[in-house]
């Protein structure tokens, strides 16, 4: 049933220009018609036209836009567990790397799987994320790190939006790290595999945005510089992971010249990083679970963003390595928590600014008129609740454009 009415909501629009805290409207009602919100308004305003409609009471619950998670690596062979427990019985990482851990492990992994055995792999993860309420996740490659596993990770990606009632985004981060038989050949690496490979899941159709790490132990700013010219040429959309480890003015880089969607980490983020953000129009992602995971002490500029008005939208992160997190309720608790952002930027984090980061922000992300009936209904008396509870999943509905 793709036309109906949700009476007897509270609703979380999530619009940045209401007044109202989390946008709420009380006493509301919302009308779906072929997918789309057609209207939403108080009850008693319900226009005539629509009492035809079949009606659905839901007693008061609230209705927020379905979640996003616009940085997500649940693409993935194998999983490092047997690492997270060397490293705490004292492993350092070099024991690990000598004992065929880190991202090595899951390179390895990723390329001896098969299509089929990444999709059953990854199929429990997306249900993780769709229990909760998600009705868009960004999925990004880059553990194949050869053209042919690359490739192969974006159409498994593909393939999860084809077997689940849920949008997917593919991200091509072809430029995430170096394998074993690229070591000390970075530049070899770009021109050989990642160029390649980015012009043939171009051609394929199977990449929505391109992204890069920019890091001391990744790429230079000037070789994602050269993976983004080429995502340019090409009509693609580009985002970096930026300033996680250390400065290496990724952030500025991505914003000022390529009007990034989104940085994303951001826990060295400088005030040049973020005025050029602000000046490129470009999405802060934190991701506390991975702050979280490696027990990292330096916090990303919070009070420098919100002073700023940098959009701040919020991810899972979820990977085998650094956040092996497949909830974006505990994601925003997290953020609360560790990063003190407030519930409301945290619940705007997982929507209105999580479609921003991911350039989708026209068609999702808040109960507005003309926007995809993507929805989530909460058992819940107020929207705090999302980011308050530890554990405990509050969903009673997801609604993916019809009545189901």
């Amino acid at each position: 049933m793709k036309s109906f009415i949700l009476q007897n909501i509270s609703a979380v629009t999530m619009r940045a220009d209401s007044a109202a805290p989390y946008g709420l409207m009380h006493d509301a009602a919302l009308v779906v018609k072929d997918g789309m919100i057609e209207w939403i308004g108080d009850s008693s305003d319900l226009p005539a036209i629509y009492h035809d409609y079949p009606q659905h009471d839901l007693q008061g619950r609230l209705v927020s836009p379905a979640l996003i998670d616009c940085h997500t690596h649940i693409v993935h062979g194998g999983n490092r567990a047997v690492e997270f427990e060397m490293r705490l019985n004292g492993a350092s990482y070099e024991d690990i790397a000598r004992a065929g851990g880190g991202i090595v492990s899951t390179v390895r992994d990723t390329r001896a799987a098969s299509e089929d055995d990444l999709l059953q792999q990854a199929l429990p993860r997306l249900d993780a994320f769709l229990a909760e309420g998600t009705g868009t996740i960004e999925i990004k490659s880059g553990y194949g790190l050869s053209i042919e596993d690359e490739l192969k990770m974006l159409r498994v990606a593909r393939k999860l939006g084809l077997l689940r009632p849920i949008r997917v985004i593919t991200t091509y981060l072809g430029a995430h790290a170096l394998p074993e038989e690229y070591k000390g050949r970075a530049d070899d690496y770009i021109d050989q595999i990642c160029l390649p490979a980015l012009e043939q899941g171009y051609q394929e159709g199977l990449i929505d945005a391109v992204d890069a790490f920019c890091e001391n132990i990744a790429f230079t700013a000037d070789q994602v510089a050269r993976v983004f010219d080429k995502a340019r040429d090409l009509g693609l959309p580009v985002k970096i992971h930026a300033e996680q480890l250390s400065n290496q003015n990724g952030a500025a880089m991505a914003a000022g010249r390529y009007s990034a969607l989104s940085a994303d980490h951001l826990e060295y983020l400088d005030d040049q990083g973020i005025t050029a953000m602000k000046r490129g129009g470009t999405v802060a992602v934190i991701l506390p679970g991975a702050f979280y995971t490696l027990r990292e002490s330096q916090k990303p500029p919070i009070e420098g963003l919100r002073q700023a008005g940098v959009p701040m939208a919020l991810a899972s992160d979820c990977n085998p390595g650094s956040s092996p997190m497949t909830s974006l309720l505990l994601a925003m608790n997290m953020a609360t928590t560790l990063f003190r952002l407030t519930p409301e930027e945290a619940l705007a984090g997982v929507t209105r600014n999580g479609a921003k980061a991911l350039g989708i922000d026209d068609q999702v992300g808040t109960l507005d008129i003309g926007k995809r009936a993507e929805l989530a209904v909460w058992n819940c008396d107020h929207p705090a609740e999302l980011s308050y509870r530890i554990g405990f999943n509050p969903l009673h509905q997801r609604i993916i454009g019809e009545w189901v």
